[in-house]
């Protein structure tokens, strides 16, 4: 089974919360809601992805990122290792650049929204850390 890495931007605000972003009408899992990120694209490491994907999401460009956490799931006959980073320095305001709906949020009400299962771990970690204290 092949593994697709997908690079994953948590973008975070000491006063705003959470940058999120609502999947397309005509995309996988329309209408959930995620953190804006990214498949890795031939010949890039996932900073080099995850600083890309975040441009051409949200139109912000990331001053660093730490890895947060990684995480494999498989469904429907795909591996997914998707690589959780913590933005909490970049350059832009975030929108969604693509058509798609961008929000702040909280971190404790991230749960009011539907987030597919491959995210779900990252919120609970996020939620009992209390990411946006340690900023």
């Amino acid at each position: 089974m092949k593994t697709q890495e997908i690079a994953v931007g948590i973008i975070t605000d000491s006063k705003r919360g959470i940058f999120i972003t609502q999947r397309k009408a005509s995309s996988h899992l329309a209408g959930y809601w995620e953190f804006p990120g990214g498949k890795l694209e031939t010949g890039e490491n996932v900073e080099q992805a995850l600083f890309r994907e975040l441009q051409e999401e949200i139109g912000i460009q990331v001053n660093s990122a730490i890895l947060l956490r990684s995480a494999d799931y498989c469904y429907s006959g795909k591996r997914l290792l998707l690589h959780f980073y913590l933005v909490k320095k970049w350059q832009g305001d975030p929108y969604g650049r693509e058509g798609q709906n961008g929000q702040w949020v909280a971190i404790d009400k991230l749960n009011d929204y539907q987030f597919p299962d491959t995210n779900q771990q990252i919120i609970a970690l996020l939620q009992s850390e209390n990411i946006n204290c340690k900023m």
